[in-house]
């Protein structure tokens, strides 16, 4: 009897060592639409925090059985330097760059997120080719890795810590272009009030992924990418992203 206690007490330790082992922390910012707070403020946690990355990775999470708690916070560089330094965090929806890519595991492609310079609706701009855009004031988001794509080219940009503080600028015509994702960039103007812009250049499509911390076990990241092909192939997130 006590051996048989014994075991059983041994058995329960194990599986609630494994749940816990397969557990993460998925952090992002409010990104829409592929991540956003449902209050529209900068900080929700788990159903709170919605958009086509979240659905996405919430249906992942349920499907594989490992317990995601989900977090919104600000800024981009606070949740991404907690990725980068803490065992158990994740971090979407994350460009997975050259510079980036020994930095974390991946799980993807997520979502895919076209990078354009917007001018306002009215502007006389026109650019013939990227280069063209040199000789204008360009707003970017401090830390985000379409910024960083143009400072690599030699750009100078004038940078924000929120990226809505672009739209302001570009209304105003404190700037000339704003650098933003095609997508997330109209869903932000519309909620500040701005309706009319205009693409004046496509620079790059980015595929956006789930980074995970260094330590997160490879059992775990392949139990996650094979989850989120096997709802790829199955159509689930493509009527995900039509509901957005």
């Amino acid at each position: 009897m006590f051996l048989l206690r014994f075991v059983t007490i041994l058995a329960l330790t194990c599986g609630l060592s494994l749940a816990r082992a397969e557990s993460l922390v998925l952090l992002t910012e409010n990104l829409p639409p592929f991540n956003m707070s449902a209050t529209g403020n900068n900080f929700a946690r788990d159903d709170n925090v919605t958009g086509i990355s979240t659905d996405i990775l919430r249906v992942v999470c349920e499907r594989a059985e490992v317990d995601c708690q989900l977090i919104l916070r600000f800024p981009w560089q606070r949740v991404y330097q907690q990725t980068l330094n803490d065992a158990g965090y994740g971090l979407f929806s994350t460009a997975r760059t050259a510079e980036r890519e020994k930095l974390f595991k991946w799980v993807g492609p997520v979502a895919s997120n076209d990078w354009v310079l917007f001018a306002k609706g009215d502007s006389a701009i026109q650019l013939a080719s990227l280069d063209d855009a040199r000789r204008y004031r360009i707003g970017g988001y401090k830390g985000d890795a379409k910024t960083q794509f143009l400072l690599d080219k030699g750009f100078e940009l004038q940078t924000a810590l929120r990226d809505n503080e672009n739209v302001h600028k570009l209304n105003r015509g404190q700037i000339d272009l704003w650098l933003a994702s095609s997508q997330a960039g109209r869903f932000m103007a519309r909620q500040e009030g701005m309706e009319n812009l205009k693409v004046v250049q496509h620079l790059h499509t980015a595929d956006l992924y789930l980074a995970l911390n260094l330590q997160t076990p490879d059992e775990l990241v392949q139990k996650l990418q094979k989850t989120l092909d096997s709802l790829r192939a199955e159509g689930a997130l493509k009527a995900i992203e039509d509901r957005y």
